[in-house]
């Protein structure tokens, strides 16, 4: 890696930070606001959702394991994501989506970035071995390996079907998750596992739609730069009717949700689907495209958050009650159309 980072080295007589020239000190809110950028949090957070997603379903019920479970995985996430960043400063200077990140813009240098990453997985195997089991903590460094070594250094420069690979490391958080709640790895979770990897390309190929050109200039495989826009629209309606039968393998056989997340993860998938076919019809338009990327992320969200809300009690009762609200209305419906002389008497 030493030889490596060099080239990431910024040229001070052309690089600017918005505006600012190289070497210009930075406030300590500009600095913060770099090292926020630098650990993405928006993925963090969506990766900590299919986490708590899991602890949920698991029936954890200690919020301090909870929280500390969030706290070690986001860490471990955090330092992944910096190494990745690190090692593709190259491309992302090439890239109009990404030559403004902190380190390609030369606001934070490797090696700072580097030692950060570092600090960050120690002490998220510290926190995750300390107060949940060695299983979680050993199952968030292998996240880090896969997403650094399998992902970022093999395929994204390698291979079309890099994301769908490198998928695994994003369908980790969820099995720590599970890990940290029970200590062990059930069925339950690597269904978990399945639904976050076959929901990675649908995500993911909807923005390399977006951002192909950008593909394109800095060298990356990307399947719609490969294969073009119609057979990559083509897999990823592949994947998502899939996705949508595996999502439901948690309420029939596994039998660890009911009803209500059946509901909810029968209509997202079916809106998934939908977009999908929609994005097939039309490949080229970039608004599809970009509604697919969207509500690909408010799937996964609102999927984890239905899990949560399955397993709590009052829910539960509430959705009874409307079911059976639901089925009388349908049976005086049926009564009524079945008697109709009846209906006139009245």
């Amino acid at each position: 890696m030493a030889d490596i980072l060099p080239t990431y080295r910024p040229d001070p007589c052309q690089n600017t930070v918005i505006g600012i020239p190289f070497g210009h000190r930075q406030s300590l809110a500009q600095v913060l606001r770099s090292y926020s950028q630098l650990v993405k949090p928006k993925i963090i957070a969506l990766l900590l959702m299919t986490t708590a997603g899991a602890m949920w379903m698991a029936g954890n019920t200690d919020p301090f394991k909870f929280g500390v479970t969030l706290l070690g995985g986001g860490m471990a996430a955090a330092a992944a994501n910096i190494i990745n960043m690190v090692y593709d400063a190259d491309i992302d200077r090439m890239m109009e989506r990404t030559r403004h990140r902190p380190l390609p813009s030369g606001r934070i240098r490797a090696r700072h970035a580097l030692m950060l990453a570092g600090i960050l997985a120690v002490m998220s195997f510290g926190v995750l071995a300390c107060f949940t089991n060695w299983l979680a903590a050993g199952l968030a460094m292998a996240g880090i390996l896969v997403y650094v070594g399998v992902y970022t250094h093999w395929l994204k420069r390698s291979s079309p079907q890099n994301i769908v690979i490198g998928g695994a490391a994003g369908a980790i958080p969820p099995l720590v998750g599970w890990a940290a709640a029970t200590g062990k790895l059930s069925w339950a979770a690597w269904v978990m596992f399945a639904i976050v990897f076959l929901w990675t390309p649908p995500h993911f190929w909807a923005l390399a739609i977006l951002k192909q050109e950008d593909y394109a200039r800095a060298g990356v495989p990307m399947l719609p730069v490969v294969a073009g826009e119609r057979p990559t629209a083509a897999q990823i309606l592949l994947y998502a009717l899939l996705m949508v039968p595996v999502s439901l393998l948690l309420v029939y056989p596994l039998h660890v949700l009911g009803s209500f997340y059946l509901s909810v993860a029968t209509l997202l998938g079916s809106l998934l689907i939908w977009k999908a076919v929609q994005l097939l019809q039309e490949p080229h338009n970039r608004q599809r495209a970009a509604s697919l990327f969207t509500f690909a992320n408010l799937y996964l969200l609102l999927l984890c958050g239905a899990m949560g809300l399955d397993r709590w009690s009052l829910t539960q009762a509430l959705w009874e009650q409307a079911l059976a609200s639901l089925q009388g209305i349908y049976t005086s419906l049926v009564a009524l159309a079945s008697h109709p002389a009846e209906v006139g008497s009245l």
